[in-house]
């Protein structure tokens, strides 16, 4: 782990959560305690962030309004920690004028921040889906366009790239960018596996339409996803990775 002029990465655990009761808060600066905090703040999020992607499929598969609503409840708890992030970066910038791995960490901390209130957007429009539908959702349907599918990779590429976080694992954080693909190659092919289901049975058109809303929407989990990977791999790394394909991200050791 590379060391930075403001001697954060001296002690590996200065970002890491796991290891942080190790260093006692007079060990640390006030910088350091800061930003430490912040980390456990944005993983807080992350964690209520999957909550909520989790609880609206499962909303959504055995068409549960009553969890649907409790969803939509908790996105004010999500809205509440972009606001509260967003202060607290602001703080630190205005308090401490951090440079190096600081100053990199701080401002990707404001895009995943922005990335995560995103998501936590898409969980409450599928569960928004479930609390407006007349009638239940065919679980067939959501396995043949493979919806289901889709979402349990959604949330496997949303919890593995809060674990790269949580570590600095930017090797971790590149291996979305392929996986990311899954996701693609399913949303690309959602109008025609959509309109099977609709040739099946021309009644079941609307509840058709909401999974394919849901497939649109799980593909931009994944773009969030990416963004936050890259966010991981700039601060760690002072690496730039954005505007690239998959298919031209250099792959760890190259």
């Amino acid at each position: 782990m590379k060391v930075a002029s403001c001697g954060l990465h001296v002690l590996p655990s200065t970002y890491n959560t796991q290891h942080t009761t190790i260093l006692k808060a007079k060990d640390m600066t006030p910088l350091e305690n800061e930003i430490t905090e912040l980390k456990k703040e944005m993983i807080n999020m992350w964690i209520l962030v999957q909550s909520q992607l989790n609880k609206a499929k499962e909303a959504m598969v055995k068409f549960d309004k009553d969890l649907a609503r409790e969803v939509l409840i908790k996105e004010k708890r999500v809205n509440s920690f972009e606001l509260k992030i967003d202060r607290d970066c602001e703080n630190i910038f205005a308090l401490h004028c951090p440079v190096a791995i600081d100053l990199r960490f701080l401002l990707a901390a404001l895009k995943i921040n922005t990335n995560l209130e995103r998501i936590g957007d898409i969980a409450a429009g599928i569960a928004k889906y479930v609390v407006d539908s007349s009638v239940n959702f065919d679980v067939a349907a959501m396995e043949s366009t493979s919806m289901v599918r889709m979402y349990d990779e959604a949330v496997n590429i949303l919890t593995d790239t809060r674990t790269a976080f949580e570590k600095e694992d930017t090797m971790l954080a590149r291996s979305i960018f392929k996986r990311d693909d899954v996701l693609d190659i399913i949303n690309d092919n959602a109008p025609a596996t959509v309109a099977e289901v609709i040739k099946a049975d021309s009644g079941s058109l609307p509840e058709a339409l909401y999974i394919l809303s849901v497939i649109r929407k799980l593909e931009r989990v994944g773009d969030h996803a990416k963004n936050m990977a890259e966010e991981i791999i700039f601060y760690v790394e002072a690496k730039i990775l954005k505007h690239l394909e998959s298919s031209q991200r250099p792959v760890e050791g190259e």
